[in-house]
Order: C-alpha cells, then structure tokens, then sequence
C-alpha cells in the first residue's frame, strides 16, 4: 500500500492505535520504507521473513511495447511470437486488459499453432493451479493473463 501512495493513511490509523494492543504488520517485501515504518510505530518488533531478503528481478527479460491501432494487434502479436519462438526455452506472458479478450487471445495463439494457455478471475483455482503447472513445466511456454491475474503470478511462475 506504501507503493500507491497510502502512507499518511497509514500513518493515521497507526497513530490511532491503542498501545494497550498488539500491532501486526504484513508486507510482501521489506523495503526501506516499510522498515521505517516498522521501527517508528512498532516497539521490540520481531520479523519473520519467509524466503530470501535478497530477491531480485530476472535480467533475462525482455519487455517489448508496440504501440499500434487495434486493427494490427493480431498481425503484430503474430509476427511477435515467430520472432520469439525461434528461441530456444523462451517463456512469453502476455497480459490483456479484460477476461474475454484473454481467451479470445489464447485461441488465436493456439490457431497459430502456438501451445498457449490462458488464466484469469473466472478460472477455478484447479483450472489456475493447472496452467501454472504446465507453464512452469514449459509444457506450454505463452501464458495469456489478466492485468488482475498478475499479481498473484510471481510467486507461483518461478
């Protein structure tokens, strides 16, 4: 919350606590600021980190952008995906905006002769557990989410 500008929120409500009750903090990464947070509001705090504090992002990504009018996205996508599938062991995650378009983006991909799966908020968690699997195993290396499905993918991609 720290990242999207919820600090002086968050600095209020810890100010209106009781000392009389136990504060808990939860963050998915320990970032300066939240330690900062952490020893100002936060007496004889204990830490308890699961995982490494010295993650980093992958080097090996290659983000592309290609601003185009809707009517060229599927060429481009297209062209994208034979450029890239030449290379050996490449993973491709491709976020869209809504559920619909995901699938509709999968079968296409998929008619390209692509193996491509897709995973969004209506997927059951067997159906997401699934295509996890079969992404991480490179069993199917494109994998076509939600900007929403996002969020809960670095934890389970690696």
């Amino acid at each position: 919350m720290l990242d999207m500008g919820f600090e002086p929120q968050i600095r209020k409500i810890l100010q209106q606590i009781r000392p009389d009750r136990q504060t808990l903090m939860w963050s998915a990464t320990w970032p300066k600021e939240v330690q900062n947070l952490a020893e100002e509001f936060l007496q004889n705090y204990v830490q308890v980190n699961i995982g490494s504090l010295q993650l980093s992002a992958n080097h090996n990504i290659h983000q592309i952008v290609d601003v185009c009018e809707e009517h060229e996205k599927e060429n481009k996508l297209h062209n994208l995906l034979q450029e890239i599938g030449s290379e050996r062991d490449n993973k491709t995650i491709i976020f869209v905006e809504t559920k619909r378009k995901v699938d509709s983006i999968t079968r296409n991909i998929q008619r390209f002769g692509y193996k491509a799966l897709s995973i969004h908020g209506d997927k059951t968690q067997r159906e997401r557990d699934y295509v996890l699997r079969e992404f991480r195993s490179g069993y199917s290396n494109i994998l076509v989410a939600t900007d929403v499905a996002a969020r809960g993918l670095e934890a389970h991609a690696r």
